[in-house]
């Protein structure tokens, strides 16, 4: 009976770790779509966002246009990487959404709703790519 039971508890922890990841996969892919307009806007047109005079991480717009298209490029490629469970894919993704996440506190001043949201978004991808343990990984993944 215990056997049994845990068997099944496995399956079920195989389940949501499968399952998280792929969440995180999906939602790397969006934050990176949505960074890849971000970028597109700042660098073809600077006067989408509001400038501000005194800020001490004061960049040209075009730059942080430029900044968050890489960055928006990286999560997307990093994304599809996370469909195949692999080490590298989860550490990418938690690298790329920690940048995502420093990126958006630094534009904070130019678009503050949006990047409050990118942030709370990075912050759900980092959960769910560090939550999973290497014993709740599906069988024949490399995940960690």
């Amino acid at each position: 009976m215990t056997a049994t039971h845990r068997t099944h508890t496995q399956t079920t922890r195989q389940m949501w770790a499968g399952g998280l990841t792929t969440f995180a996969a999906v939602m790397l892919m969006i934050t990176g779509v949505l960074d890849l307009f971000r970028g597109i806007m700042g660098i073809a047109q600077d006067d989408v966002f509001v400038s501000t005079a005194n800020y001490v991480f004061k960049f040209n717009l075009t730059g942080w246009g430029w900044i968050h298209l890489a960055l928006g490029v990286l999560a997307m490629i990093v994304g599809v990487g996370l469909l195949q469970p692999s080490l590298w894919a989860r550490a990418a993704g938690v690298t790329i959404a920690g940048l995502i996440i420093i990126a958006n506190f630094l534009s904070l001043p130019y678009s503050p709703v949006w990047s409050v949201v990118m942030i709370a978004i990075s912050g759900f991808i980092i959960w769910a790519l560090c939550v999973v343990r290497r014993e709740d990984s599906p069988p024949g993944s490399q995940a960690a």
